[in-house]
């Protein structure tokens, strides 16, 4: 039964992708659906729960409660106040890739191939079904246009509480290290994940996704300026060269591309504020959980307590809103968007286990070249089901980028082959 409720789910899913042909003129907004207008009204929302929950923890430490409380709330209150020191005996060591020596050659190329494929089907579907949500109409028929889906922040829901019912099984099921982090110190990473998601979604609306997946790339200029501000970390001289590689390629790209249909110099204005908002906050999130990778968590349990918090404040967020019932309403209306909703979330959650299996197997520096390769792709794909052009000269900034993130990943090797630390890669708890 499970398999064949799978079937039905990817069949309606999957031949309705590129249907409507082009993009249809999307009616004219109220302000108070501009995006600068529902982002402060999220952030306000987001600050209804932040805000007290921060004057609740500098209270709780003003008076020192881990040495004077007691009663029923205490064990709650040191959870997420103060955390827990890990003991040595609850540690579950986070031994090295080391690979039995009955393994064979053949077994570790299909393994390889495995998580080679698994990260491929699952975020070039994830990517492909992005823009089909945000950038089509459902229920079109001859004489009605149909209508679009355009609250971001519901696709955000979806995608958290999957992730959270998959990491939470996970941590159920196979055994995780003694957990000591406050728990308050997830919502951090997880406001910043779910404003950069959020732009992420609403960016399609005013741009492409070639040119939305090139910024993704380019996040590494950004990221390295958190890295200093945040971490106080220093750089190599050919990281800041392949960030101006990549910057270059960028350039190339928007500067070269045609305009797409319904695009005008205020929509792409708004979608590139909308894509270095995106930025800005996946930089500041990965930053951010790295120095939470001090407490000797997994990352399942970082996926699990960020989402955790992820869900709480859209949740709080939709309800305040009264958005919450629209949007189960729309599913309501449209079958096959709850189909490409559900396909959506099972593919960014299977997506992240993905993503620590690869890299526990094969490490960074393999995972890195898939997830590339797989950035190359879904521009192709989305090209060939979509429509979108690409000029000659901004295929060759396509090619900088990429050429500048392998650059990237065999600098990294010839560096950890000569026994010096190499910058870590940026956290890939998130999508």
């Amino acid at each position: 039964c499970p398999r064949r409720w799978w079937a039905v789910v990817v069949l309606v899913a999957i031949p309705s992708l590129g249907a409507g042909g082009e993009t249809p003129e999307a009616p004219p907004e109220s302000w108070t659906q501009q995006w600068f207008f529902r982002f402060l009204v999220n952030a306000a929302g987001y600050a209804s729960f932040m805000l007290p929950g921060y004057l609740l923890v500098r209270y709780f430490r003003r008076k020192n409660y881990l040495e004077t409380g007691r009663g029923l709330c205490f064990p709650l209150v040191k959870v997420c106040v103060f955390g827990n020191e890990p003991k040595a005996s609850d540690e579950v060591p986070l031994a090295p890739r080391t690979e039995p020596a009955e393994t064979t050659p053949t077994w570790q190329a299909l393994k390889l191939l495995f998580c080679a494929v698994g990260l491929q089907v699952s975020y070039l579907t994830w990517g492909v079904l992005q823009e089909r949500v945000m950038t089509r109409s459902y229920g079109a028929t001859a004489t009605w246009a149909g209508e679009r889906f355009t609250d971001s922040q519901f696709l955000v829901l979806m995608n958290r509480v999957l992730a959270f019912i998959v990491a939470g099984l996970y941590c159920l099921f196979c055994k995780q290290p003694r957990h000591g982090a406050p728990m308050y110190q997830y919502s951090f990473a997880s406001l910043s994940n779910v404003l950069s998601s959020w732009c992420q979604y609403e960016a399609l609306k005013f741009v492409s996704f070639p040119t939305q997946v090139l910024a993704k790339a380019s996040k590494v200029i950004p990221v390295m300026l958190m890295g200093k501000l945040v971490s106080r970390r220093s750089y190599e001289h050919w990281e800041y060269l392949t960030a101006g590689l990549i910057s270059i390629g960028v350039s190339m790209f928007l500067l070269s591309s045609g305009p797409e249909p319904r695009s005008s110099q205020a929509t792409t204005l708004s979608g590139l504020i909308l894509l270095g908002g995106y930025i800005a906050f996946d930089s500041f999130t990965s930053n951010w959980q790295d120095a939470l990778f001090a407490y000797k968590m997994s990352s399942v349990q970082m996926m699990l307590g960020v989402n955790f918090f992820s869900c709480l404040f859209t949740v709080g967020s939709l309800l305040e809103q009264g958005a919450l019932l629209e949007g189960t309403r729309f599913m309501g209306r449209h079958s096959e968007f709850a189909a490409h909703a559900l396909l959506l979330s099972v593919c960014s959650a299977c997506g992240q286990l993905f993503i620590f299996y690869t890299i526990g197997q094969f490490g960074a520096a393999v995972f890195t070249i898939i997830m590339t390769l797989r950035q190359a792709f879904a521009i192709l794909l989305s090209c060939l089901l979509y429509g979108h052009t690409i000029t000659v000269v901004g295929g060759l900034g396509v090619a900088v980028v990429f050429a500048a993130l392998l650059l990237r990943v065999y600098a990294r090797g010839r560096l950890k082959q000569r026994g010096k630390k190499a910058v870590p890669i940026e956290s890939p708890v998130q999508v």
